[in-house]
C-alpha cells in the first residue's frame, strides 16, 4: 500500500464529461464504469483538480467544420497532424459539462482546455503545440505538488499526455489504471499507450494501492 500525502499529492480528474461518456458525441465505451473508482479516490484526496474539455463552436479539430472530410480522418492543423473529431465539449453545452455522478464538491481548481479553435489541447498542462499553457503547472506548483494521480477520459489521448507532460514538468507521475478507459480508435491503443507512459517514468498502480493517511 502507498500513504498518501494530503499536503502534497493531488489527484488529477482528466475531462470526466458528459461528451465523453455512454451516449456522449465522443463516447469512451464503459467510461463510465470509472466513476465509482474515482469517486472512492477522492474521499482519499485533500487536493483535487479537474481539467475540462472547452471548444468553441468552430474549432478546427472538429469534422464538421471542414467540408468534405470525415470522423477520424487526419489533417494538418496549424502545421500540426490532427485527428478529425465528432463535434464535443463545445462551452455552453451539455456535453462539455462533468458527470453529474462525479463528486465535485472537494475540487481545489478547474482547468479548462481546448479554447484555441486552432490548436487542440490533448494534454492538461499544454496544447498539442506546447504555445500556449493552461495554467495546470503554475496551479499545482501553488498547491505544493510533488506527485500527480491521473484518473480520467480517454487513456490513449487526453489521459496519456497529462501524465507525459506532468512526469517531463517533474512531478512523480502515476496513473491509475482502474481510474481511466480507452477510446481505442485502432485496436490496442490503450495497452500501447500504457507502454509509453510506463517507458517515460510514469508509474501504473490501482486503486486499491493507496491509502489515505490519517495523522
Amino acid at each position: 500500500m502507498m500513504d498518501i500525502n494530503q499536503e502534497s499529492d493531488v489527484l488529477l480528474l482528466v475531462d470526466i464529461q458528459n461528451d465523453f461518456l455512454p451516449g456522449g458525441a465522443l463516447a469512451v465505451h464503459a467510461g463510465d464504469l470509472i466513476l465509482p473508482v474515482v469517486n472512492a479516490l477522492q474521499a482519499k484526496f485533500d487536493l483535487i483538480v479537474a481539467t475540462q474539455d472547452f471548444h468553441p463552436a468552430n474549432h478546427e479539430s472538429f469534422a464538421a467544420n471542414h467540408k468534405g472530410k470525415k470522423i477520424g480522418e487526419q489533417i494538418l492543423l496549424d502545421g500540426l497532424p490532427q485527428i478529425l473529431w465528432p463535434v464535443h465539449c463545445v462551452n455552453g453545452t451539455d456535453g462539455a459539462e462533468f458527470s453529474k455522478d462525479l463528486h465535485k464538491d472537494s475540487w481545489r481548481g478547474i482547468i479548462q482546455k481546448g479554447k484555441n479553435p486552432k490548436l487542440d489541447s490533448y494534454s492538461g498542462f499544454f496544447d498539442n503545440a506546447k504555445r500556449e499553457d493552461t495554467g495546470l503547472n503554475q496551479l499545482l506548483r501553488g498547491l505544493g505538488v510533488k506527485r500527480v494521480f491521473v484518473v480520467g477520459l480517454a487513456l490513449d489521448y487526453c489521459v496519456k499526455f497529462t501524465a507525459l507532460d506532468a512526469q517531463e514538468l517533474g512531478f512523480e507521475t502515476f496513473l491509475i489504471t482502474d481510474g481511466t478507459k480507452a477510446v481505442n480508435l485502432n485496436e490496442n491503443d490503450g495497452a500501447k499507450a500504457l507502454e509509453e507512459i510506463q517507458a517515460a517514468g510514469v508509474k501504473l498502480l490501482q486503486s486499491q494501492d493507496l491509502n489515505k493517511r490519517h495523522v
